[in-house]
């Protein structure tokens, strides 16, 4: 099974020494990657970067993420001639979120500007965009999320990693959908571990994923967290089994920085 693991850059000393551990733990899966998150308008560039080349550092293939909102085309250069100078040829490229404070939508108000930029620079570096089988929270309409997406793929984007969800018809639609338009990049559907039910409530509103009704009832039957995260596991592992079933190219993982319940998710698939 190809999975590829997901990290926020850590800010402090310790939270860097127990990253890497997690790395070195994380690594027994083998997986195809691990990406490093990129904060709005380059507030996290340095961490990002110095992340990305700890991971390299251990023998792993690693992934930044860039996002392009806020930023203009000449730090835009410096930060790709920065990953090529380490080797890093795999971008995570994204609209990103604009920040407090930021006047201006800068050079990059869309990723597909973004992606287009980079094409156009260094055409050899590999480029995985978003897809949002639940739609873009921004997106006018359906439609017009998914020509977004569309025009991505035809700029040059080599895969694609979705948004989390949790009931698969969405990603079974939305690859239709795709193959319909002949798009033959690989459609990788991240998947969010469910640690505790209160902190997806808040990362599913700030994405703006649908939580079902199913789920939410499930989850609000268990008073402690441990049963939540037992029945949670049990969720993720069945949503992910179901994917691969249906020829999902692989899993990628949004682990919020943890080991657990990640961890545990690829070894009950691996016993399946």
């Amino acid at each position: 099974m190809n999975t590829s693991f997901e990290f926020f850059p850590p800010k402090t000393e310790k939270g860097k020494e127990n990253l890497i551990n997690l790395i070195k733990r994380l690594s027994h899966f083998s997986p195809e990657y691990f990406s490093v998150t990129y904060g709005a308008a380059g507030s996290t560039r340095k961490g990002t970067l110095e992340t990305c080349v700890s991971i390299k550092n251990l023998g792993q293939n690693t992934c930044p993420h860039l996002s392009g909102i806020g930023a203009f085309k000449d730090s835009i250069s410096e930060v790709l001639d920065e990953y090529k100078e380490h080797g890093l040829m795999r971008i995570v490229v994204l609209r990103g979120d604009l920040p407090s404070g930021i006047g201006g939508l800068g050079d990059f108000p869309y990723a597909l500007d973004l992606v287009k930029f980079i094409k156009q620079v260094e055409g050899n570096f590999s480029i995985e965009i978003a897809a949002y089988p639940e739609i873009h929270p921004d997106a006018e309409s359906e439609n017009s999320d998914f020509e977004n997406f569309l025009d991505k793929v035809n700029a040059g984007a080599d895969g694609a990693i979705t948004q989390f969800f949790f009931e698969e018809e969405a990603y079974y639609k939305f690859v239709e959908k795709c193959e319909k338009e002949r798009v033959s990049i690989p459609i990788i559907p991240g998947i969010m571990p469910i640690h505790e039910y209160g902190a997806l409530v808040r990362m599913a509103k700030n994405c703006s994923a649908n939580i079902p009704i199913w789920l939410k009832e499930g989850m609000e039957k268990y008073l402690n967290s441990e049963d939540q995260l037992k029945y949670g596991l049990e969720v993720i592992t069945n949503l992910c089994q179901k994917l691969l079933s249906f020829g999902a190219p692989g899993i990628h993982f949004y682990t919020v920085n943890r080991e657990e319940p990640t961890s545990s998710i690829i070894k009950n698939l691996e016993l399946n």
